[in-house]
């Protein structure tokens, strides 16, 4: 699946949806030889500069993968192959969300950072109190580029919910010690999978199963607002405080075991991603190229599924 060139009904799928020029230099080289180079590199992890020679110059290839990482395609590849398997009726709306850290290589860190949004304060000019205040609300302005400390040491963490088939339905990426319930929002806010006649995408779930790093107030209540059903089992200290407080606790949340179980369907499709080796270990520097090489993959794995 991580490796092998596009099939000629793979290619059939991808081609109408791709540009004719660069609207700069005229045509572009073509897209099929360049595809082909960049899943090379997602099954071999391999530097650009040793892709072989039948993938054409790799410059061509790694400037397509970074523009088209930047630009949204891979992101909107994805929702076409996902709207002509919904309209198929092949999609499995009972979804499961989970996340999974990835080691980033050494190479992936020192990306040139961009100048700082707020004017250089004199040293000495304001108190280490307010200085650290201005810093947090900086990078809360301008995420990074998702590396971050962990106890793996630098990692960079892959959210993502799955449907029942194990294929990826939406993905983000965080900084590695970022706390999974954290993200649980935007992962669901980002299932958007169009319909290919009239009508709104379809963005709710049948339900939604996910594993006890889930369980909060604040997710049951987003669950509730919009009408979701879910399986998340109850933490034993939640449970102890609730049972402390008596009738003031309230009744316990509702959990089924047996929906529970269908929680593996994410896990499989993490094992899925983590066969492409550009994705099991991060080398990109850029946060959306690291994101951009994680959708490509999905978008095989919907493809060859």
């Amino acid at each position: 699946m991580s490796r092998g060139d596009l099939t000629d009904d793979e290619w059939a799928v991808l081609e109408p949806l791709l540009p004719l020029s660069n609207n700069r230099c005229g045509r572009w080289r073509d897209h099929r030889q360049v595809i082909n180079g960049i899943i090379h590199r997602l099954g071999t992890s391999c530097q650009w500069r040793e892709l072989p020679e039948r993938f054409g110059p790799w410059q061509t290839v790694h400037k397509r993968h970074l523009l088209w990482s930047a630009d949204g395609t891979w992101e909107r590849l994805l929702r076409h192959v996902q709207a002509v398997a919904d309209a198929a009726g092949d999609i499995d709306w009972d979804i499961n969300v989970d996340s999974t850290s990835v080691r980033a290589h050494q190479h992936a860190a020192g990306a040139r950072k961009d100048p700082p949004l707020a004017p250089a304060v004199p040293k000495g000019a304001l108190q280490g109190a307010v200085r650290t205040l201005l810093a947090f609300l900086e990078e809360a302005a301008r995420p990074g580029e998702a590396l971050g400390r962990s106890r793996g040491g630098l990692t960079t963490k892959v959210h993502l919910a799955a449907d029942g088939k194990c294929r990826p339905l939406a993905l983000v990426v965080t900084p590695g010690q970022r706390a999974d319930c954290t993200q649980f929002e935007p992962v669901l806010d980002k299932i958007r999978v169009p319909r290919t006649g009239l009508g709104r995408p379809r963005r709710r779930p049948a339900s939604v199963s996910a594993d006890r790093a889930y369980s909060n107030g604040i997710i049951r209540g987003y669950l509730r607002r919009r009408g979701i059903r879910h399986a998340i089992p109850e933490k034993s200290d939640s449970q102890a405080a609730r049972l402390r407080k008596g009738s003031r606790g309230g009744r316990p949340p509702a959990f089924s075991p047996a929906r529970y179980r269908q929680r593996n369907t994410v896990e499989r499709a993490v094992n899925k991603l983590k066969q492409f080796r550009a994705v099991a270990t991060r080398y990109d520097k850029r946060g959306y190229v690291y994101l951009g090489t994680v959708t490509a993959a999905a978008l095989l794995i919907w493809l060859r599924s």
